[in-house]
């Protein structure tokens, strides 16, 4: 299965349908549950005081749900309108359950003392949604004060700055607007925790150079780094350059942002034979003619660049028969 990012604009990826279907599966809700778990406990949010948190490209709203049981306010931003009528539809149906609560409780007040601590309760429990949602593109930048959030969380979002769906888009020049706005919007002592899936190391490193670039400190934290299904990528930002990475949950370090040793960046699953001494793309054959590596490579630039090219089958640079 081809990665969502190649077949074009977020917007246009996540319809009405597809953002449906992404809401009801029970293996996405209990994925996005797990992530949003573990990048609250790499925020080190406070569980006694509510905090406000920035959730960028928020989606349905499963991740803000998650904010909410653990007492938290917060505001998300996604570019796709059908994910955030499904956040709006969560929250507005939160809202009336609070309301008619209210009215149950008004119309039975000359019940027992044990029926009314069961009523407050169940208030409680279905209290008004502390959530709001906009419509934005977070690569032109975040429209917010500055030193607005205590905290940041991003979900399976961060990775579509990477890649360019029209020509006027350049994946670094977005990536450093979204780092720079994000520097200004958090307070300072803030946290922000990024989960993305990188399609290359180089993707990995792109990331954390921009974010390095305007100040952040922190680095990426790879958790379950041997397995193919499990395996997550957390950019954990601070202002603190004294910060380290948290340590993965298999016991990986991170990669330090402000590693000196590294030129600023070291991301744990980098692959070391691209260090090698001579290693260049795919090469013409000497007659001039294209071999099959070559052609699967200039593919993949293409698609990088945003630009459409057919997909991969077996009669991918293959040889042609003689002519009659």
């Amino acid at each position: 299965m081809s990665r969502p990012e190649l077949t074009g604009h977020a917007s246009l990826f996540y319809n009405a349908k597809e953002a449906r279907k992404y809401d009801s599966s029970s293996r996405m809700v209990g994925i996005q549950r797990e992530i949003t778990e573990r990048a609250i406990e790499l925020a080190k949010l406070p569980d006694g005081r509510p905090s406000f948190v920035l959730d960028v490209g928020c989606g349905s709203g499963l991740s803000g749900q998650v904010l909410e049981e653990h007492g938290h306010v917060w505001v998300g931003c996604d570019v796709s309108r059908d994910m955030l009528n499904m956040a709006n539809e969560r929250i507005e149906d939160k809202r009336e359950a609070s309301q008619n609560n209210d009215s149950d409780e008004s119309s039975s007040e000359d019940e027992s003392m044990q029926q009314d601590n069961k009523r407050k309760s169940r208030q409680t429990s279905e209290e008004p949604s502390p959530g709001d949602l906009l419509h934005h593109d977070m690569g032109t930048g975040l429209p917010f004060r500055h030193a607005t959030f205590d905290a940041c969380i991003s979900i399976s979002a961060l990775q579509w700055l990477c890649y360019a769906n029209s020509n006027d888009q350049f994946p670094k020049r977005r990536l450093m607007r979204f780092f720079s706005s994000l520097y200004k919007v958090l307070r300072r002592g803030a946290r922000a925790v990024l989960q993305f899936y990188p399609e290359s190391s180089e993707h990995a490193i792109l990331i954390s150079e921009c974010a390095a670039k305007v100040g952040f400190a922190g680095g990426i934290v790879v958790d379950y780094p041997n397995s193919t299904k499990a395996k997550k990528h957390y950019l954990v930002l601070s202002f603190e350059r004294s910060d380290m990475a948290p340590q993965g949950l298999s016991g990986m370090e991170g990669a330090l942002l402000n590693d000196e040793r590294a030129s600023g960046v070291r991301v744990a699953d980098k692959d070391p034979r691209k260090n090698r001494k001579g290693s260049q793309a795919p090469r013409k054959k000497k007659g001039g003619g294209k071999t099959k590596e070559w052609i699967l490579h200039k593919k993949e630039t293409q698609r990088k660049k945003g630009k459409d090219t057919k997909i991969d089958t077996k009669f991918t640079g293959r040889k042609r028969p003689t002519r009659f």
